[in-house]
C-alpha cells in the first residue's frame, strides 16, 4: 500500500544493512534494523487499541527506540505528537486533553505521576525508557518485525506540534505527511546530502529541528547519524572526526568556540555546518570561519512551516540573513496592517506559501483563519526584509515570542503565573539577548503596596509549574510598567531597557 512519507523515508531501505545509527556505546543499528525495530513498535501500538488517525502522545528521553516510535507511527498512520521532556504535568494535561491522545508513552520514572492524569482523560500509558527499557518495548519484543503498511496520502495528519500562541496556550500545529516529504525533499536539493553522509545529531527529537529537518533528510538519503543523547563539548569534539555535516543550534556553535580543541584540523574533512531554531550572531559567523575555515549556513523556519528559506550551499552565506526561499516555497513581505506586499528593503511581516505549510491548527478554526490566508499565505509573526540581491533577513517579531536556545516561549503563560505569587502586583515578561542561548527570558515585577516579593520563592515556584526552559533567569523589581496612551505594556522599551543585561561589558 502507498504511504507517502514511509515510502520515501523508511520503506525504501528495507534490507539494506548499512549504518543508520552510530551509539555511543559503539554499536550500530542498520537501517534493516531500525525498520524491524519500528514493525515491532507499531504492532504493539495496534495491540494497544491505537487506529490511523488517533494521537501518540511521547514524552521520553532521546534513544534509537524512541525515533523507531516516531517510524512506527508513520508506517501505522498514527499521529506523533511529541512532547518537550521538561513539560510538566500540569502542562502534559492540557496537551493530552487537547490533542484526545489515545495513549502516552513516558519515561518510567514518571509513570507514578502521570498514570493517574493520562487516564484521567481517557488515555492509556505506557513507558519507554532511554536504555530501551519500559512497557512499551516488553510488548514489542513480543511482536513480529514487520507491520503491513498502512495507505495514507499527503493530506494525511503525519504529525501533531505544539506551538506557542498568542493566549498563552499552546496551538496544535497539524503537519501532514505531504509537508514534511516536500521539506524533506527541498532540503536534500538544496544542502546535497547523499547516502555518503554521516551527521552529527545531537538534538532533541521532541522539536522539528532534530526530528524532522535532522532526521528525515538522513532517512529518506540513506545516510547515518552518530546519534548522541545531548549535547556534551566532550562527545561533539569526540565524534566531529567521524561526521560529514553537523546541525545545531547557535548554543552548539558558541559553546564548540569556547574549547581550545576546536581546530581547522579537527574539522577540515567536514562537508557541511548548518544553524537554526535561533539567530546566529554575526560574532558567532566570523568566530566559527576563522577558527575552523568553515561558514555556518544558516536557515529559517518553524513548526508550523519546518523550513521556509536557506542560506546557499554554493555562493555567498551572509551573516545576519537566512537566504533565500527554498524550492517550492513562496515567500514575501507584507503591511502587518493591510497585508498588502511591500517593497524590497522594506520592513513588514513575513508570509510564506508552499507545500511544507502546516493544514492548520487542531481544533481551533478562528486561530486558524486568522494566521492561514485563504490564499494559502501563512503570517508567521516574523518581521523581516528582503534586500537588493534577494536574503531574506528577520530583524524581529511582531508578536513577543521568545527563542531561547531554540525553544519557542511565549510570555503571558509566564505572566500569568508571575502575577500569582506573592507580593506581585503584574509582570511583564521580555526576551534579551544572551551570548549562549540567543535570547533568555526576564521578568519585570511591580510589587503590591506594602509588599515585597521573595524573588527565591517564586524562582522555586516555577520549577513546579513551568518547564524549565521557561523560566525566568533573572527578576527585576520596578515601580510601574511603561504603557502607551491606551495602556498597553510597552515592552519594547523594557527590551531595549535590559538589552545588555547578560552581555559582556
Amino acid at each position: 500500500m502507498a504511504n507517502t512519507l514511509f515510502d520515501a523515508c523508511f520503506g525504501r531501505h528495507a534490507g539494506r544493512t548499512s549504518p543508520f545509527l552510530h551509539l555511543p556505546d559503539g554499536s550500530v543499528l542498520t537501517h534493516a534494523g531500525f525498520l524491524a525495530m519500528a514493525a515491532r513498535i507499531a504492532n504493539a501500538l495496534k495491540s494497544r487499541g491505537l487506529e490511523p488517525g488517533d494521537r501518540l502522545a511521547v514524552q521520553v528521553e532521546k534513544s534509537p527506540e524512541a525515533l523507531a516510535t516516531y517510524a512506527a507511527c508513520v508506517q501505522s498512520g498514527v499521529v506523533f505528537l511529541p512532547l518537550n521532556t521538561g513539560y510538566t504535568g500540569d502542562e502534559l494535561g492540557y496537551f493530552i486533553e487537547n490533542s484526545g491522545a489515545r495513549l502516552v508513552v513516558c519515561d518510567p520514572s514518571k509513570e507514578v505521576a502521570l498514570r493517574p492524569l493520562a487516564e484521567g482523560l481517557g488515555a492509556g500509558l505506557d513507558t519507554l525508557g532511554d536504555g530501551g527499557d519500559g512497557s512499551l518495548m516488553t510488548l514489542a519484543a513480543d511482536q513480529a518485525d514487520t507491520f503491513e503498511t498502512v495507505e495514507r496520502g499527503p493530506d494525511d495528519l503525519a504529525a501533531l506540534l505544539y506551538t506557542s500562541g498568542t493566549t498563552g496556550r499552546s496551538k496544535g500545529a497539524m503537519l501532514t505527511q505531504g509537508n514534511l516529504l516536500s521539506n524533506t525533499q527541498a532540503l536534500i536539493e538544496t544542502w546535497k546530502f547523499t547516502e555518503a553522509d554521516v551527521l552529527l545529531h545531537a538534538l532533541p527529537i521532541f522539536h522539528t529541528h532534530g526530528l524532522f529537518v535532522a532526521t528525515n533528510l538522513i532517512l529518506a538519503t540513506g545516510g547515518s547519524m552518530i546519534f548522541l543523547p545531548k549535547f556534551e563539548v566532550e562527545a561533539m569534539l569526540a565524534a566531529l572526526p567521524r561526521a560529514t555535516t553537523m546541525m545545531g543550534v547557535p548554543t552548539f556553535y558558541t559553546r564548540l568556540l569556547d574549547d581550545p580543541r576546536l581546530s581547522h584540523d579537527l574539522v577540515g574533512h567536514m562537508r557541511l555546518f548548518i544553524s537554526g531554531s535561533a539567530p546566529l550572531l554575526a560574532e558567532t559567523h566570523k568566530a566559527w570561519e576563522a577558527r575552523t575555515g568553515h561558514r555556518i549556513l544558516e536557515r529559517y523556519g518553524m513548526t508550523e512551516t519546518n523550513m521556509n528559506t536557506s542560506n546557499p550551499y554554493e555562493g555567498e552565506r551572509r551573516a545576519g540573513t537566512v537566504g533565500f526561499p527554498l524550492s517550492g516555497v513562496e515567500l514575501k513581505v507584507t503591511d502587518p496592517e493591510t497585508g498588502a506586499e511591500l517593497a524590497q528593503g522594506e520592513i513588514g511581516q513575513i508570509e510564506v506559501r508552499g507545500p511544507n505549510v502546516f493544514k492548520g491548527y487542531w481544533k481551533m478554526p478562528e486561530k486558524t483563519a486568522e494566521e492561514l490566508r485563504e490564499d494559502g499565505f501563512f503570517i508567521t509573526g516574523d518581521l523581516g526584509l528582503i534586500d537588493a540581491d534577494g536574503y531574506v533577513h528577520i530583524v524581529g517579531r511582531n508578536k513577543d515570542l521568545i527563542i531561547s536556545g531554540g525553544y519557542n516561549i511565549y510570555p503571558k503563560e509566564i505572566e500569568l503565573f508571575l502575577d500569582e505569587q506573592p507580593g506581585v502586583l503584574e509582570s511583564a515578561v521580555i526576551g534579551v539577548p544572551h551570548p549562549d542561548f540567543g535570547e533568555t527570558v526576564v521578568g519585570v515585577l511591580v510589587r503590591k503596596p506594602g509588599e515585597t516579593p521573595d524573588f527565591d520563592a517564586i524562582l522555586e515556584a516555577a520549577k513546579v509549574a513551568l518547564a524549565r526552559f521557561k523560566h525566568p533567569r533573572k527578576l527585576i523589581l520596578t515601580e510601574s510598567l511603561p504603557r502607551n496612551t491606551m495602556g498597553k505594556v510597552q515592552k519594547n522599551i523594557l527590551r531595549d531597557e535590559h538589552k545588555d543585561l547578560f552581555l559582556p561589558a
